[in-house]
């Protein structure tokens, strides 16, 4: 039963995403008693990376045409090199468009958004997030393959160095159907998704020009920042720190909300997160109803204080 997984990288350097999908392919491979394939395109990291968490053999897709992403692109190159039962995604953005693709391709089950090691593997049975993270389901594939993509920040990133080798696959794969019109990266220091701590803030912040103070706490965290949809609308934040149901879906250990009242739409993309603390001076805002813990106050004298006390916990 041989499993592979897709470790992603953005401009050739792993992301945090990718070491987690190998641990929890590893996870299941010494269930099903094999070894874990790690494949990545056009990579510049060195594999060792990858043995770290787990992987014994890496493939290393060498393809001029897929430096512009694809996912029917970079699905037909993975279906080119992974002939195992089990592949393993991270549900990343790119990587959650690559995954369906490639079960088409392939004629695999398809189970996103996956939480935990599979209950068995014959059937294929694993827990699932369901309904925007408001609830969890058990999946099960009836087919022989299975493709799926792991939660971030759901299973974790766990060490477990295997030696290992590299092979290079050169490939000339066609990618004429998607074309680059613009790109926008993310401002931020760390990424959105992957942030185990994330610093958010809406329109109670009243104006672009008080956001110094989101950042400093961010700062002092090591988190990153985030905002509410009306936030980037009219422009006080990129629309890449957007969080919600029609922005990134987040699942950080700690998610603090400053000055977001919690709609529901909004709510669809942190409900995952461990720990939601809201900050607000409306103690009828509906996100109280959420929150783990919940602060009722003026968050221009709260949030100041909140840095120093921190700083000072840090010494």
């Amino acid at each position: 039963m041989a499993v592979f997984v897709y470790a992603e990288n953005i401009n050739g350097v792993y992301k945090k995403a990718a070491f987690e999908a190998v641990s929890y392919a590893k996870a299941v491979a010494d269930q099903a008693g094999d070894t874990v394939t790690a494949i990545s395109v056009n990579p510049t990291d060195s594999s060792d990376l990858l043995y770290k968490y787990g992987a014994s053999n890496v493939i290393n897709i060498k393809d001029e045409g897929l430096k512009s992403f694809s996912a029917k692109a970079y699905a037909q190159a993975v279906s080119e090199v992974a002939n195992g039962n089990i592949i393993v995604f991270p549900h990343t953005t790119d990587a959650s468009s690559v995954a369906p693709m490639l079960a088409v391709m392939n004629g695999h089950s398809l189970i996103t958004n996956v939480l935990d090691a599979p209950e068995s593997l014959s059937p294929f049975q694993v827990k699932r997030r369901a309904f925007s993270g408001k609830g969890f389901m058990h999946a099960k594939a009836e087919g022989t393959g299975v493709i799926i993509t792991v939660s971030q920040n759901a299973f974790g990133v766990k060490e477990n160095a295997v030696s290992g080798s590299e092979e290079v696959k050169n490939l000339s794969v066609a990618n004429e159907d998607t074309k680059v019109i613009s790109h926008e990266q993310s401002s931020g220091k760390l990424d959105l998704k992957e942030a185990e701590v994330v610093v958010s803030a809406g329109r109670g912040m009243k104006g672009p020009e008080n956001w110094g103070m989101i950042e400093e706490l961010a700062n002092v965290l090591g988190a990153a920042t985030a905002c509410s949809k009306p936030v980037s609308d009219i422009g006080w934040r990129p629309h890449t720190e957007h969080v919600g149901q029609t922005g990134k879906a987040i699942s950080p250990n700690l998610y603090i909300a400053v000055g977001i009242s919690g709609a529901i739409q909004h709510l669809a993309g942190v409900n995952s997160s461990k720990t939601i603390v809201v900050i607000n001076s409306d103690p009828e805002a509906p996100f109280f109803k959420s929150a783990d813990y919940g602060v009722v106050g003026d968050a221009f004298q709260i949030i100041p204080a909140l840095t120093e006390k921190i700083k000072a916990i840090k010494g």
